[in-house]
């Protein structure tokens, strides 16, 4: 989604031809994986967070485009919403300190983005779902004016004619219908990339799979939507069913556009890839000029535009990437983890997760005994509970609460982030965060939720804790340790 689009319109030919394009590029896709040498090389960590733009009393402000021109950096870009910046920060190399520099350029880019929201009369806060939205807020002029989004929007209303309905049953209940995609614009996450060589994929995916569950359970950082008290991943439920393509005509599938998955991944990279192309119609089919088989006969790296826009489209909560840059490379893209509360959360989610998936990459037998059910199911338990999550993990019997299963797992991330040739202190160092936010029980879901309930829980308390938020937020300090 990150291409440029100058038309939001297309003929269904285009859309004919556009499919037979992506079978193309699975074709040549293939052959390119078949390359010996192919994507080798040291791992590195890129991440992107989503940021969300509040007037002073922590009120959305709609005023993106204004202020990515004032930031005018190429790092920051536009998001659904008129409301959400995106920054996409530079990959780096995972041995030695990956996540001192990751930290360091969010810690920039926030400032940024603020110093320009501040001309906007605003600023910026890092959060999973702003809690100060109302329904008002969503309407056909929230979405960004680019060309893209207005075509995104109309590729899924092609798809599905119904109203997209929003269920969510958690402490309280949320049901409404809209007539669009634009509900997607009230999450914003941190999406943490791995690089990863051709023959490791399944067994890093399927370790993906498996570590988001206990990582999300002690990251939760969306709890409120509309004035309701939710999930404490409220994000997920709410992603999940504001871009669900399927209607009447597609019931026969089991998951829709937003989705974990329904088994471990096998056959590598580009069978993951074919499955979203075989799962789910385009709806951006905007054609180039590229021939990939011939660019791959005569040795070179096809750009596969068609197929990279389609991914794009398939919001999977882990979901390859097949990247042209650098002399080609694939990724693993986890998208679960929510935006904030403050840069060293976010670095330390992201180190915890890392860790976990480098470990149970390197050892990957806990697959023979450990079905893909259990860690479906861990993902939405961690997404709906929280820290008070059950959940089961390979060799220990029954469930297990999810407070303590992660503490226990941090040892077993600092042995991934070792193999990663991670630098021993910055590793001990930052996942030491995720031992105090587990000792004290706050992560920011508990923060926002006990704040707001200590002000009297009515409308003016929540815009009160979203103003102490930003101020903790861009303090610095890691939840744990905010009062």
């Amino acid at each position: 989604m990150g291409r440029e689009i100058d038309r939001e319109r297309f003929s269904e030919e285009e859309y004919v031809l556009f499919a037979e394009r992506l079978e193309t590029s699975l074709d040549a896709l293939r052959e390119l994986l078949a390359r010996p040498g192919f994507g080798q090389g040291p791992l590195t960590l890129g991440a992107e967070l989503e940021l969300f733009l509040v007037t002073p009393d922590g009120r959305p402000l709609p005023r993106n485009h204004e202020v990515r021109d004032l930031v005018a950096d190429d790092r920051v870009v536009l998001e659904l919403g008129r409301f959400n910046l995106e920054a996409n920060l530079s990959p780096q190399p995972l041995a030695g300190r990956p996540f001192s520099a990751l930290a360091a350029e969010a810690r920039e880019v926030v400032r940024l983005v603020d110093r320009a929201a501040a001309e906007q009369g605003g600023g910026v806060v890092p959060i999973g779902i702003l809690p100060t939205l109302s329904s008002h807020d969503f309407s056909d002029d929230t979405v960004s004016d680019e060309a893209r989004y207005r075509a995104m929007t109309r590729g899924l209303r092609r798809l599905r004619v119904e109203p997209f309905r929003i269920r969510i049953e958690g402490r309280q209940e949320l049901e409404l219908e809209v007539r669009g995609v634009v509900l997607e614009s009230a999450n914003t996450s941190w999406q943490v990339h791995l690089r990863t060589p051709p023959a490791d994929f399944d067994r890093v995916f399927n370790a993906a799979q498996l570590a988001t569950g206990p990582v999300l359970a002690v990251a939760g950082n969306s709890p409120m939507l509309f004035g309701r008290e939710l999930w404490e991943e409220t994000r997920v439920p709410l992603f999940e069913e504001a871009a669900d393509d399927r209607d009447i005509e597609r019931r026969f599938r089991r998951e829709g556009r937003v989705a974990f998955g329904t088994d471990w991944a096998e056959g590598g990279a580009a069978e993951a890839i074919a499955r979203c192309v075989r799962d789910y119609e385009p709806i951006l089919p905007l054609l180039s000029e590229e021939d990939p088989a011939a660019v791959v006969k005569a040795g070179g790296v096809p750009r596969l535009e068609e197929l990279r826009l389609h991914q794009g489209t398939v919001w999977q909560w882990n979901r390859p990437v097949y990247d042209p840059a650098g002399g080609g490379h694939l990724r693993v893209e986890m998208r679960a983890l929510p935006a904030g509360p403050s840069v060293p959360d976010m670095v330390a989610n992201a180190a915890f997760l890392i860790g976990l998936v480098l470990a149970l990459a390197d050892d990957p037998g806990w697959r023979a005994d450990f079905p893909f059910a259990g860690a479906y199911r861990n993902f939405y338990r961690a997404a709906r509970d929280g820290l008070d999550a059950a959940l089961s993990w390979p060799g220990r019997e029954g469930e297990t609460p999810a407070a303590e299963l992660a503490r226990e797992l941090l040892p077993l991330a600092a042995r991934g982030l070792e193999l990663g040739g991670v630098d021993a202190e910055e590793a001990g160092r930052t996942l030491a965060v995720i031992g105090e936010r587990i000792a004290r029980r706050r992560t920011g879901a508990v923060w926002q939720r006990a704040t707001v309930a200590g002000q009297g829980r009515d409308r003016r308390a929540t815009a009160r804790m979203v103003t102490r938020y930003r101020e903790l937020a861009l303090g610095g300090d890691p939840v744990h340790a905010w009062r």
